[in-house]
């Protein structure tokens, strides 16, 4: 190998300490970075360039250390972990903060009629269903049928889970009206994100051992991968939804609204845009990505095979989505 650069430096790893939050927030702010949406694909396919080539021993004369773990970010925030695919622009981690705070803001703006909050909702759904299938884990292909039936079902069961609240907060008052997106998105990542995913629960997900040996797939560890992303999303959501309703709940009272009712929108949206700039990779970070569980968890057939090869491992990896 030559070049500057040591040849240990893992970059199949994160930079930080993941078995600690502040190292997964710090990787995740990383990540989630909105800046990086603004990449060009010559940008992109330079930094996955940089990092196989350092994968296989090649690297090129001057690159430093800073520029590698670079490269390695941008290639982690564009190409899926497990299928090495580039993700759709929207579908990516560091695209949530100016989607979600578009989206979220409008969700919580146009709530007070029928066909804005199916409108919404509908939009919301179609992001998360996009989100929620370029994040998967594993690398086995969903085919067309699968994914469509998936998408429908997803966004029908969300879309009517929000119109049943909101039918049913008709005549509580206009504050707990205005919390009424925030359980509908609640309730709707806990039916979207296993349809979307429905296949891992099927046919598992990808089972590795320390090292990254392949051991088998299992459908317990996709069952808590799943749980972890649905609770991760839905504290995600949590802030720019439970926040923002008392702020604006107190600046319609005021003459600045009440003469200029059209910034109600904008305003809505950058105070979401704010508390999801923090609470997007203080969420994602809360769970490690590269989860584990104990071999003792998984299924009999795969906890005997893995036996037979490796009698002494007790705990098997797995990545669990976003």
């Amino acid at each position: 190998m030559s070049g500057e650069l040591p040849a240990n430096i893992n970059i199949k790893e994160p930079r930080w300490d993941q078995s600690t939050f502040v190292g997964r927030a710090n990787h995740f702010f990383t990540v989630t970075d909105p800046r990086n949406i603004l990449l060009s694909n010559e940008q992109l396919e330079n930094a996955r360039r940089v990092v196989h080539d350092y994968r296989q021993g090649i690297v090129p004369p001057g690159l430093t250390e800073n520029e590698l773990w670079r490269a390695k970010y941008i290639y982690d925030s564009a190409f899926h972990p497990d299928t090495g695919e580039k993700m759709i622009l929207i579908g990516r981690m560091s695209a949530q903060v100016p989607m979600n705070m578009t989206i979220t803001g409008c969700m919580m703006t146009f709530y007070r009629t029928t066909p804005a909050v199916l409108f919404w909702q509908w939009i919301n759904q179609s992001f998360n269903a996009v989100v929620n299938y370029t994040n998967r884990s594993g690398d086995a292909p969903l085919t067309v049928n699968e994914l469509g039936t998936a998408y429908v079902s997803a966004t029908t069961g969300a879309v009517a889970t929000a119109l049943g609240l909101n039918a049913l907060t008709k005549h509580v008052s206009p504050l707990i009206g205005r919390f009424v997106p925030f359980a509908a998105v609640a309730a709707a990542n806990c039916i979207n994100i296993p349809l979307m995913r429905q296949r891992e629960l099927k046919v598992g997900i990808p089972v590795t051992d320390e090292s990254g040996n392949r051991l088998g797939e299992s459908a317990n560890a996709a069952k808590q991968a799943i749980t972890q992303v649905v609770v991760s999303r839905i504290l995600m959501a949590a802030p720019g939804m439970a926040i923002p309703p008392f702020i604006m709940n107190t600046l319609e009272k005021k003459a600045f609204l009440k003469r200029f009712p059209w910034m109600s929108a904008p305003i809505q949206v950058g105070l979401v845009g704010f508390c999801l700039v923090f609470a997007t990779p203080l969420c994602c970070a809360l769970f490690p990505q590269k989860s584990s569980m104990s071999v003792t968890s998984l299924e009999a057939e795969l906890q005997a095979k893995i036996r037979e090869t490796y009698p002494e491992l007790r705990r098997v990896y797995f990545n669990k989505g976003l």
